[in-house]
């Protein structure tokens, strides 16, 4: 398949379509985690607001997928690396997860399945993440770093949502859209990713993703119309009369 970019707008124009839907980002970032927080709940945490019934670990996810989000506009000129992808981590699992921020150093298991990941390698991982961003389309790369990440775990958590945060850096640096997956498709992404997790087959899912998990906007060229400074005298004049 093609993995052409779906969308062709500039850094700018994504970011704004990104700061523009960022807590129904977050949002389903926290459905796809299992967590319980409502739209109208996630608004609220973003905006500060002191929520009573949700647990505790929830609000604490929200405000880092948040602040991770924050960090992702503040650098988004940063090269792809694994210092990088360990600092998502780190905000990702700031006061959530033991141990955010480095590879994790022990096993790990997976819901749904009885596959578990190899332990991390440091060296390895820095070779396959070279490969990756050696993909020639920003949409097919950004989509591989994501899957790649998730199936990697290289962390003791929070994998999912480094993941995908790391590919949404590609995706604005290259003006493609945003990569999030829809509440009403979560089921059949886990239900993929899971057998992605037990085969290492990834185009299946690389194309569900590439067809159903893709934000953007396809932005009318605006026609600048330079107003000199008699244009602007003689119009005011006539608002005058």
């Amino acid at each position: 398949m093609n993995f052409e970019n779906k969308y062709c707008m500039n850094e700018e124009q994504n970011i704004f379509v990104a700061k523009r839907n960022i807590v129904d980002y977050i949002w389903k970032s926290a459905k796809l985690e299992g967590l319980g927080v409502t739209f109208p709940q996630t608004q609220e945490i973003y905006d500060g607001g002191i929520i009573n019934g949700i647990p505790r670990d929830e609000v604490i996810a929200v405000n880092n997928l948040k602040h991770a989000w924050q960090f992702l506009f503040e650098t988004l000129e940063y090269p792809m690396d694994l210092p990088y992808l360990c600092h998502i981590n780190q905000v990702v699992g700031a006061n959530l997860i033991y141990g955010s921020g480095f590879l994790r150093k022990m096993p790990v298991r997976m819901g749904g399945t009885t596959w578990t990941p190899d332990m991390p390698i440091e060296s390895l991982i820095k070779e396959e993440l070279d490969d990756i961003l050696k993909i020639e389309s920003a949409t097919e790369r950004a989509i591989t770093l994501m899957l790649w990440g998730m199936r990697r775990q290289m962390f003791p958590d929070g994998n999912k949502r480094t993941s995908m945060l790391a590919a949404n850096q590609i995706m604005i640096q290259n003006g493609c859209g945003i990569i999030s997956i829809p509440i009403d498709r979560q089921g059949e992404f886990i239900e993929k990713l899971v057998r992605f997790y037990e085969t290492n087959e990834m185009d299946s899912l690389k194309t569900f993703v590439y067809n159903h998990c893709i934000d953007g906007v396809d932005f009318e060229p605006i026609q600048e119309q330079p107003t000199t400074r008699e244009q602007f005298t003689s119009k005011k004049r006539n608002q005058e009369r």
